[in-house]
């Protein structure tokens, strides 16, 4: 599939830890000639102590995201090129702060102004064309975590993941910044499958204003 034409597009990929966000964002950044933009995971400063003390580290690590996370969409929105991201500032606020909040990890001064950041930063930033949303069990979450073998996650209580999933539903049930689409990826192996990368393509493609962009 090639993109022509000088209208750029704004794709985002969401999705629970172990959803395979980062696979299916390399996949569709090839695949449609898009510029990819990553999550910061190997060079996190905090990542690996917040997994061993999660309440001590939770209102940084929420920081760090959240500022990485407006520089990249600022990038995107800026720029000339079509792009696809790895995860979002919607979903740092919506899942991972309220999760944190939530469970006792993050005090409630922290989460108020964290929220107050949160929403002046959102109000200056232009939306995605499309939120892609991966959709995946508590199974096969942990049998993905586990697969990809990063020290840090192994413990990782299920908890958390199933708490997680449970926020993600409701953010995007109530998304509304801009179209979204929804894949339910337990039967879907879009790396070994062509089959089933290329029915995502397409519905990308359906889900999406600029169909002049797409030569078939």
């Amino acid at each position: 599939m090639v993109q022509t034409g000088s209208q750029k597009i704004f794709v985002a990929v969401a999705g629970n830890i172990g959803t395979g966000k980062t696979t299916l964002t390399q996949m569709l950044a090839q695949h449609f000639q898009w510029q990819p933009h990553f999550e910061s995971v190997t060079d996190n400063p905090y990542l690996a102590d917040f997994y061993v003390d999660m309440k001590r580290w939770s209102f940084p690590l929420q920081i760090y995201f959240m500022t990485h996370r407006v520089k990249a969409h600022q990038v995107i929105t800026q720029g000339t090129s079509s792009a696809i991201q790895d995860r979002t500032i919607y979903e740092d606020a919506n899942i991972f702060a309220r999760n944190l909040y939530e469970t006792g990890k993050l005090e409630e001064r922290d989460y108020q102004n964290y929220l107050e950041i949160y929403k002046v930063l959102c109000s200056a930033l232009q939306p995605p064309d499309l939120m892609i949303y991966l959709r995946k069990s508590l199974p096969r979450l942990k049998e993905q975590i586990q697969k990809r073998g990063r020290e840090y996650e192994q413990d990782m209580p299920a908890d958390y993941l199933l708490n997680l999933n449970g926020f993600y539903d409701d953010w995007i049930t109530s998304y509304r910044e801009g179209k979204k689409l929804v894949i339910e990826s337990d039967d879907l192996d879009f790396v070994a499958r062509p089959g089933d990368f290329q029915q995502i393509c397409g519905r990308v493609i359906e889900m999406l204003d600029q169909q002049d962009l797409f030569l078939r």
